[in-house]
């Protein structure tokens, strides 16, 4: 079976690194998911959206103010999924099937509040300024394997991450691997991502909930 892997973005849409991304994507001919903050849609931002869904990226959701949701009551959790499911559907067409958390903060509360699985990711610490493009790549390109997520963000003036793709693309590519939509690679590989279990999936085989003590 090919190897798989999912590259996808957080804290868009805007209209500069978004499109910057796109266009890496775009060189490469590989596809990636995007996870949106409701906020952050405007009149010009879903244009890049509809770009990344024309280019066959999938679009999924970051909630609306990327608040931490452990401080949240349950109806103002619900509102927040509501309203960038809502905004997502109206530009694409198609209901987000996953949900990131903001900080990756997770609590009873969101488990049985959000009916979409959490996904999490394989990062690069690329929220973080001082974190160059070569460290970034290098933080993905050790932690991933097949049926992995990687997580990374378009948040406007990232392009350290940017940068990395440029590394972490051809890498990837050279061991074998093809990128698809966080969608595809639990299809591709089998596996469903659950919902209300508390697990937060940074790769297809993820059991442990958030809760669980580590191994």
């Amino acid at each position: 079976m090919t190897k798989q892997i999912a590259l996808t973005f957080d804290d868009g849409p805007n209209t500069t690194t978004t499109i910057d991304v796109l266009e890496k994507l775009k060189k490469y001919n590989v596809s990636a998911t995007f996870f949106l903050i409701g906020d952050s849609i405007n009149e010009e931002s879903e244009k890049s959206v509809k770009k990344a869904v024309e280019m066959g990226c999938e679009i999924e959701n970051h909630s609306k103010t990327h608040s931490d949701m452990q401080t949240l009551d349950e109806q103002t959790i619900k509102d927040e999924i509501k309203y960038t499911t809502d905004e997502i559907t109206r530009i694409t067409g198609r209901k987000p099937e996953f949900f990131r958390p903001p900080y990756i903060s997770v609590n009873e509360t969101m488990v049985q509040s959000i009916d979409l699985p959490f996904i999490c990711g394989h990062g690069g610490r690329d929220w973080e300024d001082e974190v160059s493009a070569e460290e970034r790549a290098s933080l993905i390109l050790d932690a991933v394997d097949d049926g992995s997520i990687i997580l990374l963000h378009d948040m406007p003036g990232n392009d350290k991450t940017v940068e990395a793709l440029d590394i972490i693309i051809p890498e990837l590519k050279a061991r074998g691997f093809e990128f698809v939509t966080v969608s595809a690679l639990f299809k591709n590989k089998g596996k469903k991502a659950g919902v209300h279990n508390g697990v937060v999936y940074s790769d297809v085989d993820q059991t442990l909930r958030f809760d669980d003590p580590l191994p």
